[in-house]
């Protein structure tokens, strides 16, 4: 009996029972599994906003060589960083049918709150991480006004983000803030030093979409978001706390909104009450453009900071044609809403595949 096994495995396990290396292989077997992954690749929920920026690139590029230049490339990206990180934390609520208008104004308080204790003689990052834990006290705000109260999350954070504007041009009495130690390690590292290349700016982005990929792809917390997109109430019955997982996401968006916060400060080396002007809606729009449809129920991190990438890109090639500034912000919308538009029509193809 036991040589019976014995024979059984060796025949299993024998190399006659794979092909030789080198040998001949299917090519039809080879040619399906590639056509799977292609299929697979444009199927992915970021790949049309990736497919159109390739396309802008390759478009400016060829009417104005120029901005193919790395450096102006890379200048593009670094300039995407703010709206990317917001748009990164917009993700996780907007599949959870929920969203958040107030990271500009976020944004604009935490380097008013950090310039201000810098210029009060504080340590750079001890003030740079009192006005962080300020930014994550918003999004518990945001929750708690949302989620305790029961205001819609839209309403809410538009509101708040107003509030937060107000409150940073009282703080700073409506002037820049300037006189920061720009030789300090924090202004250098984070303002423009570059590693391998690229700017410390555009690597920090590049470690949190990456870390925020894995929580959405890999936790349970990931696990509940997607979830509670997909079906609220079945989420709910099935024991996921529904109330606790948003509160997370908003606290999460409200430190992405700091974190950018911190990373314009370092870059501008001021801080200004009035900047960030249209930043929540360019970081809702590059989630929506990246594959975060505003009905839920589909997530991408990677997507969101591809469509905030998009859209800078776009401005920046307005500015290559030399389009009148009158008419900039008008070819921004248009563009917008065709982006959107082939976005949800492309969402709809892929749900009528579904369920044919």
């Amino acid at each position: 009996m036991k040589g019976t096994v014995m024979s059984q495995r060796v025949k299993v396990d024998a190399p006659a029972a794979t092909p030789p290396e080198g040998g001949p292989r299917n090519p039809l077997s080879s040619l399906l599994r590639s056509g799977l992954r292609i299929r697979a690749l444009t199927g992915a929920d970021w790949f049309s906003a990736l497919a159109a920026l390739a396309l802008l690139i390759a478009v400016i590029g060829l009417m104005n060589p120029a901005f193919l230049n790395s450096t102006q490339l890379i200048n593009v990206v670094q300039q995407s960083v703010y709206i990317a990180l917001m748009a990164a934390g917009i993700a996780f609520l907007v599949t959870q049918g929920e969203v958040d208008l107030s990271v500009a104004g976020n944004y604009v308080l935490t380097g008013i709150v950090a310039s201000m204790l810098i210029q009060g003689g504080m340590n750079t990052w001890v003030a740079a991480a009192i006005a962080l834990g300020c930014a994550v006290a918003v999004g518990a705000l945001n929750a708690l006004i949302v989620q305790g109260i029961g205001i819609n999350s839209l309403i809410a954070t538009l509101a708040m983000g107003w509030v937060l504007r107000g409150l940073a041009a009282a703080l700073s009495e409506g002037k820049q803030i300037i006189g920061m130690p720009v030789d300090d390690a924090f202004f250098r590292i984070l303002g423009g030093e570059k590693i391998l290349g690229l700017p410390v700016s555009v690597w920090i982005l590049i470690v949190v979409i990456s870390a925020l990929t894995v929580l959405l792809r890999s936790t349970p917390f990931g696990y509940r978001v997607r979830e509670i997109g997909s079906n609220e109430d079945a989420a709910r019955f099935a024991g996921i706390p529904v109330n606790r997982t948003k509160t997370l996401a908003f606290l999460l968006s409200g430190g992405l909104a700091g974190l950018a916060g911190l990373l314009g400060l370092a870059f501008f080396t001021s801080g200004d009450p009035t900047s960030g002007g249209g930043f929540e809606l360019f970081a809702v729009a590059g989630a929506v453009i990246g594959g975060n449809p505003l009905t839920g129920g589909t997530a991408t991190i990677f997507g969101a900071a591809i469509g905030a990438i998009l859209l800078k890109t776009v401005g920046v090639g307005l500015v290559y044609f030399s389009i009148p500034a009158v008419w900039s912000q008008f070819a921004t919308g248009a563009i917008i809403i065709l982006a959107v538009s082939l976005n949800g029509l492309m969402a709809r193809r892929k749900q009528r595949r579904r369920e044919t």
